[in-house]
């Protein structure tokens, strides 16, 4: 294994957008862990076959980078619309889910990503923060939907951050990706680029920005990170397939 790189040098994204002071959030970049060939350098997931040792001390970096209160909240994800509130007793052992809510300080909302898009969500008042796994997949079935029904909050008064994702340029998609987005809502077509294979180039942040002003979210920036077309910053399955995961994470002080 590669002698350990300074925590200094852990690369992260931290968002900019309408959050109130109390609310923090991050994004990691692939660089300053100790994880070693596809996993270089700062993979987070455990569930991609890198050494247990090196993602605990991956995950080790991270919290001290961060000062976190406490260990985030790692959950298995399976591109659904499971969403598990960490304040409450009876979600405390829920697994799966694809989105993770906190209402009280120091608990941490993450979400693992490699091309899936993250999008973060922060209450104007501070009351509660979430976090949700959007790949086509869960994206189609309503996951952001079904973050915002479980944070029972005006829409209006949330704010959201989309994270990096696999961008338009590079992710081609069959005529059933389409068609799924399609049936929820026809305005879908437009992020949606046919191509000379008879495919599909899919935006996916244009698809979250549509169900985003939908539910009425009151502001929504970020979306303009390409994990495939950045290899030093990002990791990306589907140009490498065997890789690490990176995290965007978000709590209360």
């Amino acid at each position: 294994m590669n002698p350990p790189a300074p925590a200094g040098r852990i690369g992260l994204i931290r968002p900019r957008w309408a959050a109130p002071p109390r609310v923090h959030a991050a994004f990691t970049l692939r660089t300053g862990g100790v994880s070693t060939g596809p996993y270089a350098s700062l993979n987070i997931g455990a569930h991609v076959g890198d050494a247990a040792e090196a993602v605990n001390e991956n995950r080790r970096r991270v919290c001290a980078h961060l000062a976190l209160a406490a260990q985030p909240a790692w959950v298995e994800q399976v591109h659904g619309i499971g969403v598990l509130e960490l304040d409450r007793p009876a979600d405390a052992a829920q697994q799966p889910a694809d989105a993770v809510i906190a209402r009280r300080p120091g608990a941490v909302c993450v979400i693992q990503v490699a091309d899936c898009m993250p999008v973060l969500f922060a209450a104007a008042d501070g009351s509660a923060v979430a976090a949700a796994h959007a790949g086509w997949r869960g994206l189609a079935a309503g996951v952001l939907e079904a973050t915002v029904a479980r944070l029972g909050l005006d829409p209006g008064a949330l704010a959201a951050w989309i994270g990096p994702a696999i961008g338009p340029r590079h992710f081609e998609v069959g005529a059933e990706v389409r068609a799924a987005f399609m049936s929820h809502d026809a305005a879908a077509s437009a992020a949606f680029v046919p191509n000379a294979r008879g495919r599909w180039q899919c935006d996916l942040p244009a698809l979250a920005r549509q169900r985003l002003s939908a539910l009425g979210v009151g502001s929504v920036v970020g979306g303009e990170w390409c994990t495939y077309a950045d290899p030093e910053r990002f990791f990306s399955y589907r140009r490498g397939g065997q890789c690490g995961r990176m995290a965007a994470l978000i709590w209360l002080t």
